[in-house]
């Protein structure tokens, strides 16, 4: 009953670029690859000074040096994101039912789902994180656009996405209440069948005698590719 990927998905547009890379080979100076697109949810708040944001743009900036990645940017706090009530949800399984997705309110799931590698930035707040994510997330979670049920009712990813990266900072020590990381990885994989999910962490921040420079400096260190 694990969750499955599709292949097909949001690949369908990758076949036109090998089509034309090996067909017109011999009348190409040189090939093109495809650059992943990353994109970053940034749910930071007062992000000029938020230490979330510093760790997450250093995470997007190691990836980013290589050449081979672009960047797209969904500031959660600026999206004019509204919680899902009866009469939107109503609305929407009407879009889902008819197989229109051409509504703005589809925008977030389709970025998503064309995406290679999804980073989410937010604060360690209250045990969770901030409540635009939550409604993020909403947007994301669309039937037959972003994943499927198989027959057997199993969750079917639709999304290209194959690595979540979850960046978060707390004051102090998080232990084994990180109950937001947990429920977007339980999310990300339940539901998008995300193959690789792993978590950034800066925590004990504003502990006393602790340097929140060293461990900043140390988490920025040994950040993964």
């Amino acid at each position: 009953s694990r969750c499955q990927r599709d292949g097909r998905g949001f690949e369908s547009l990758r076949p036109l670029h090998f089509f034309f890379s090996y067909t017109f080979r011999p009348f190409m100076l040189r090939d093109y690859p495809v650059k992943k697109k990353i994109l970053f949810a940034d749910g930071c708040v007062h992000r000029e000074k938020s230490r979330t944001e510093q760790l997450a743009q250093a995470y997007l900036q190691k990836r980013l040096s290589s050449g081979e990645c672009t960047l797209e940017c969904e500031i959660l706090e600026d999206s004019n994101l509204l919680p899902l009530n009866g009469s939107l949800l109503l609305q929407r399984e009407q879009w889902i039912a008819s197989g229109d997705f051409s509504n703005e309110y589809f925008r977030f799931a389709k970025t998503f789902a064309s995406a290679d590698e999804f980073v989410i930035a937010v604060p360690y707040w209250d045990m969770s994180f901030p409540s635009h994510l939550k409604m993020y997330l909403e947007h994301l979670c669309i039937c037959n656009l972003t994943f499927r049920y198989s027959e057997q009712g199993i969750p079917v990813g639709l999304t290209n996405v194959r690595k979540l990266t979850y960046v978060t900072t707390a004051g102090g020590f998080i232990g084994n209440r990180n109950f937001g990381y947990e429920y977007v990885k339980g999310l990300m994989e339940g539901l998008f069948c995300i193959p690789m999910i792993r978590l950034i962490c800066a925590e004990g921040l504003d502990i006393r005698g602790n340097d929140p420079k060293s461990i900043m400096d140390r988490a920025i260190r040994d950040l993964p590719d």
